[in-house]
């Protein structure tokens, strides 16, 4: 995307400067809210990582208990998936 914003700014700037400075503004904008996303969600999914590892320290065998029904419910739900007849070629 910056290179995007790069190209049109070049572009832009021999037809006009105000252009150019838009394109860079815009650009730099756009950089900024990615950065700041990107840090929110990364504070965030420390947290998480924290809280998940202190349950499971706190209680480790609801936590397999858990992660077992979670397996089998899955593995049941992906066996049904066919109609249960090999396919004949």
């Amino acid at each position: 995307m910056r290179n995007e914003a790069a190209d049109i700014a070049q572009e832009t700037a021999e037809e006009s400067p105000e252009w150019k400075y838009k394109a860079k503004v815009a650009g730099t904008a756009a950089v900024d809210a990615t950065k700041a996303a990107y840090n929110e969600l990364h504070d965030r999914t420390l947290e998480y990582s924290k809280a998940t590892d202190q349950a499971i320290r706190q209680r480790p065998y609801v936590s397999l208990g858990i992660i077992f029904g979670a397996g089998c419910l899955l593995g049941f739900l992906m066996g049904r998936g066919g109609s249960g007849k090999e396919c004949e070629d």
